[in-house]
């Protein structure tokens, strides 16, 4: 240990910026923590020029309700032709900064199109209503505070071109990209950057993550996978989400071509696909996959119409995880091709959905995954017979819920958690009835580990109830809890339990609370002194919806 002299010593030169290396590996471990990243840029020049671009490689991931005028800062870089185009929406020129202290389109690395499109539709309308008196808030506004729906439309897609032109002008080289479109607009608004991304392919060569979620054909969609696999070469993850209505081709054989022309593929998953997948899985064995493919996630998948299954996997030699979430026709049929693979097969992830009857197919799944399952849920009436499989084959489960609940299942839920306790980090308990949220209350914080990743709780709370719970799992520490209340009478005061047993004890790290009575919902993020009050003990609240994750939230995180 060092003496307390040498430790000062040691601080003082970490915050003075003569240790920039070890500054560099302190900043990049607050990684996504952009709290703590934004008080680091004002601690001095060393550690702002460090931390701002990780604030910056992917702002539009950055969920605050003030973010929105980080825009701006990019609409800078524009040139004087450019910015004249804003004139039909613009009063005067104040929109754009005068100066910004870094070139902060340079340090983009993530780009999701949904997320982008929506950021700048919510950036129009707050600076569309700010008022026209600097003395109020400041200049810029939209010309036209009440802006048809057309004309709002055309200044967002003259935005979405403007920072697409920008990056690509910067010479941005993204290492990861999302094409996610759910409606008309977005597709409009794909076609503004579609044919600057053609002339310049250099802006998506090197990526490293792509995804395409789509919910229909359009030409510039086949267009542009042809274009992806003629231009990139280089993605190590690939995810693809069919429209589940149409035919296998185009769409389907665009994506085997894609995966033939990787170098480095090392995770796929392919989504709501109700085909064959018939060139999707034969193209992993004639490529390079077979020596790099490592994960493999099905994602509402139709198993009933794929045939070669076994044939595909027979090639992929170093293939560690496989994930089956909420797919369908897990029969024998489907359980034959799992026979049929010689290589082991490692199901990491098992989610099911309805089922009908458990037979006998899908109980030599279980049996065959063993100790390589470590995620598991089930929504599903069956939910009792699937419990007691896990418990008898299945011992490492790390991810556990939602599981559907029963008089029966109840038991044998909180009869599992005891027994896996070595492994679990994420819990997710959903239990609408009064009673089952009573004896899950009752029950639960005793049975449960040292430490949790994750854990939430949608349950019937009766505050009496909740005392047990938290003073019984005084001994776990979660960092991330997440609790939502579905009241179904007037109650007692939950807070006030919270309150006296998770903030002053700090056992948890990020917190999220909602309570849902009569249809109308109170999220504890917005009561802004119980917020504060929080912080002082070094407790984050977080929005409802900003802390949930789901399954498929996880599998992407994780894997």
């Amino acid at each position: 240990m060092l003496p307390f002299f040498s430790f000062n010593m040691a601080c003082s030169k970490l915050f003075s910026g003569d240790l920039p290396e070890l500054i560099n590996e302190v900043i990049q471990y607050f990684h996504y923590d952009y709290k703590t990243l934004h008080s680091c840029i004002f601690v001095n020049r060393l550690w702002c020029r460090l931390t701002i671009p990780l604030l910056w490689e992917d702002p539009f991931s950055i969920k605050s309700p003030k973010n929105y005028r980080f825009i701006e800062s990019y609409l800078h870089n524009l040139n004087n032709d450019d910015k004249a185009k804003f004139n039909d929406y613009i009063i005067n020129n104040d929109l754009f900064p005068s100066n910004t202290l870094f070139n902060y389109p340079r340090f983009i690395q993530r780009l999701d199109t949904h997320k982008v499109c929506n950021f700048i539709e919510k950036w129009a309308v707050t600076v569309g209503s700010t008022s026209t008196t600097k003395e109020q808030h400041s200049s810029y506004f939209i010309q036209n505070t009440n802006l048809s729906s057309s004309q709002m439309s055309n200044f967002t897609k003259l935005v979405i071109r403007s920072l697409f032109l920008i990056f690509i002008e910067n010479g941005v080289s993204l290492h990861s990209f999302e094409v996610i479109m759910f409606n008309h607009k977005e597709f409009e608004y794909f076609d503004e950057i579609f044919e600057l991304i053609l002339q310049n392919p250099n802006f998506i060569y090197n990526i490293k993550s792509f995804k395409l979620d789509f919910n229909t054909i359009t030409n510039n969609i086949t267009r542009f996978s042809t274009f992806l696999y003629s231009n990139c070469n280089s993605i190590s993850s690939l995810h693809f989400l069919f429209p589940s209505y149409v035919e296998n081709y185009p769409t389907e054989k665009c994506l085997a071509q894609i995966i033939s022309s990787q170098e480095n593929l090392k995770k796929i998953l392919f989504g709501y696909s109700e085909f064959p997948l018939h060139h999707s899985l034969l193209s992993l064995k004639h490529s390079n996959c077979s020596n790099t493919l490592n994960t493999i996630i099905f994602y509402h998948i139709d198993f009933g119409n794929i045939v070669v299954l076994s044939e595909a996997f027979n090639h992929l030699n170093v293939l560690e995880s496989i994930h089956i979430i909420y797919c369908y026709s897990l029969d024998s049929k489907f359980i034959q091709q799992i026979n049929n693979i010689t290589k082991p097969f490692k199901l990491k992830s098992l989610f099911l959905g309805f089922l009908g009857e458990v037979d006998e197919s899908l109980e030599r799944l279980i049996q065959k995954s063993g100790d390589y399952l470590e995620n598991f849920g089930i929504s599903n009436d069956e939910s009792q017979q699937l419990l007691q499989l896990i418990m008898k084959y299945c011992s490492k489960i790390k991810y556990l819920g939602p599981i559907r609940l029963d008089n029966q299942s109840i038991y044998l839920l909180l009869s599992l958690i005891e027994n896996i306790t070595q492994n679990l980090s994420y819990l997710i308990i959903d239990a609408f009835n009064v009673d089952y949220s009573s004896i899950i209350l009752k029950n639960l914080g005793q049975i449960l580990p040292i430490k949790l990743e994750y854990m939430y709780l949608c349950l019937t709370i009766n505050t009496s109830d909740l005392e047990v719970f938290l003073k019984n799992s005084q001994n776990t520490f979660i960092k991330k809890l997440l609790i939502r209340n579905i009241r179904k009478e007037e109650s007692g005061d939950i807070f006030s339990y919270i309150k006296e047993y998770i903030m002053k004890k700090k056992k948890v790290k990020y917190l999220a609370v909602s309570e849902t009575f009569h249809g109308r919902n109170e999220d504890l993020f917005f009561q802004k002194d119980k917020v504060k009050e929080f912080q002082l003990h070094d407790i984050q609240i977080l929005k409802y919806f900003d802390l949930f994750i789901d399954i498929y939230d996880f599998i992407n995180e994780t894997y």
